[in-house]
């Protein structure tokens, strides 16, 4: 499936539903999350497979990276779904699929998801002619970040209630923002009903990561450096946390790669596990 770059998906939103395709097809079961929609929805050529960046051996510590967050994220939203909250608002929503994968789930809740205009018209238009619709539970919220448009302005535009508490998600972005554009989303998302909850991923310093998967984000670094998207922000999870506690919240704390892994991995025949010290998570409360 191809379209014009100004409105395809990113591509780093593709690779990622790709791998998470990726993981059906190449890991062993059972499966940490199921998900093909992303692949439904790309449709691409018969060969991709054999793609570099889709090297069965070489994604694999990456592929468990993104299937443990994407996992940890959803049951996450369950829980707080338990706890009464009825918004989830997902920033640079790319290829999500929770509302076309656990509808039974999505239809309680209303489902904001922010991006660009390009990317998320051909995602709407793909959703209806593959027959998974859009519900009006599922709304999508475009916004032009290089024009500077408020995403927060544009929740409430279509019908955010801010009186009421949601959890915001924000995965696989704050690298590529500076430290001020990362404190602006976090005194933003600070700013919303208390109660509410955000669930962002941060990358680590690339010297602090797994030999294994080391040499892997050095070349997505250069790669990025050279597309004009360079990685910009690393942390520590004290940093992290500390910074979340200084633009707002009350309190912060840090899902590692090994909490991931005993959570969701144990007992494994394949060994798959996410790297650590690489890109984990925090997860912060009001």
């Amino acid at each position: 499936m191809t379209a014009p770059k100004d409105i395809a998906p990113d591509s780093t939103a593709a690779r990622v539903a790709l791998w998470r395709a990726l993981h059906l097809e190449a890991d062993a079961p059972p499966a940490v999350l199921a998900d093909d929609i992303g692949l439904k929805l790309l449709e691409p050529p018969d060969d991709w497979r054999e793609r570099g960046d889709m090297n069965p051996v070489f994604t694999r510590p990456f592929r468990a990276s993104i299937v443990a967050r994407a996992r940890f994220i959803e049951d996450l939203v369950i829980e707080q779904m338990q706890h009464g909250v009825s918004q989830y608002v997902i920033l640079g929503a790319g290829l999500d699929s929770f509302a076309q994968r656990r509808p039974e789930l999505a239809s309680s809740l209303t489902i904001f998801e922010v991006d660009r205009p390009g990317p998320q018209q051909w995602k709407h238009d793909r959703l209806i002619a593959l027959g998974y619709g859009v519900q009006d539970w599922l709304r999508f919220v475009p916004v032009d970040f290089e024009a500077g448009q408020s995403w927060r302005d544009a929740l409430l535009q279509h019908g955010f209630d801010p009186g009421k508490p949601a959890v915001i998600v924000s995965t696989g972005v704050s690298m590529y923002l500076t430290r001020e554009a990362n404190a602006a989303t976090l005194r933003e998302v600070a700013s919303f009903a208390p109660g509410s909850t955000l669930a962002m991923t941060f990358l680590l310093p690339l010297e602090m990561a797994d030999p294994e998967v080391r040499p892997g984000l050095e070349m997505a670094e250069k790669g990025a450096r050279a597309s004009g998207t360079p990685f910009i922000s690393f942390f520590t999870p004290q940093e992290i946390m500390a910074f979340a506690r200084e633009n707002g919240f009350k309190a912060a704390r840090h899902v590692s790669a090994e909490a991931l892994t005993e959570r969701y991995f144990a007992g494994r025949s394949d060994g798959l596990h996410p790297p650590r010290n690489a890109e984990e998570l925090l997860i912060a409360t009001l």
